[in-house]
């Protein structure tokens, strides 16, 4: 098959996926609002602190905010296209590796959409703090209107990174089996730790978060320069270069993975 025709099939597997979901939709309505509460609860806490004591560090509630919003919108595109690569583990433990397996397709191009995660909650939620916090800043004149691209491109690298994280992660399952934990410090802890400034971390998990973790790619980085005019411009297609090799050595990962694999029934 052409990748066109890759792409056309992947479109109708998220279709159908969406089709399903939404036959319940007072469940769909009532899981967007709570995830929304939940997500905007979280910068709350941090923006009482912040409004009290003032700056962490140098960084601004509104700055602080920006992170936020750049993570929790990158999470949200990477977790809405590629939900199931973080729920690999009962792939593996429940042998539903096998059916997909039989397919005349990419294992992972068949295990992308199978539950095609809608996320407005999260989407609303990142994209109301996003419009604050850049609505302030370009109030006070830190930043120009120029920002906005620069921030959308962000979060699209930011996406990408995010996934070649969560594709690693899952890969590992194919040794480990039970993945949960390692997760939970790959994907979950690293990235609550990236939503602040990485100058608050001692200098071995600044350097873990940005090169063997690298979430700090996805927000922190970038901000140093659309925010503070620090680095150079030159940062926005070397995070470019960064997001696509971490694809890459992601995806190259995966398929050696899964020559590893070992059914539940073998």
């Amino acid at each position: 098959m052409t990748m066109r025709s890759w792409i056309s099939l992947y479109a109708l597997l998220i279709r159908t996926s969406i089709r399903s979901r939404m036959q319940y939709k007072f469940n769909f309505l009532l899981g967007t609002l709570l995830a929304a509460l939940i997500q905007i609860s979280e910068f709350l806490m941090v923006a009482i602190v912040l409004y009290k004591f003032g700056a962490i560090q140098g960084w601004s509630m509104h700055e602080i905010g920006y992170l936020f919003a750049v993570m929790t919108l990158s999470k949200t595109i990477y977790r809405t296209f590629a939900d199931e690569v973080h729920h690999l583990e009962k792939y593996l433990v429940n042998g539903e590796l096998d059916q997909l397996l039989t397919r005349p397709m990419p294992v992972l191009l068949a295990l992308l959409p199978q539950k095609f995660r809608l996320m407005p909650g999260e989407i609303l939620q990142g994209g109301f703090l996003l419009w604050w916090s850049l609505g302030g800043m370009m109030a006070d004149g830190q930043i120009s209107w120029v920002a906005v691209p620069y921030t959308l491109f962000i979060i699209g690298t930011g996406a990408v990174i995010l996934f070649s994280i969560g594709l690693a992660t899952a890969t590992c399952g194919f040794w480990m089996t039970r993945i949960t934990e390692l997760q939970n410090l790959t994907e979950d802890a690293a990235r609550s730790a990236a939503q602040y400034p990485l100058t608050l971390y001692p200098k071995w998990m600044i350097s873990l978060l940005l090169f063997a973790i690298p979430v700090g790619l996805v927000n922190y980085v970038p901000a140093l320069y659309i925010l503070r005019g620090e680095l150079g411009v030159w940062i926005l297609p070397l995070l470019a270069v960064a997001a696509l090799f971490c694809l890459w050595l992601s995806l190259r990962f995966w398929q050696y993975g899964i020559t590893k694999y070992q059914s539940t029934g073998s």
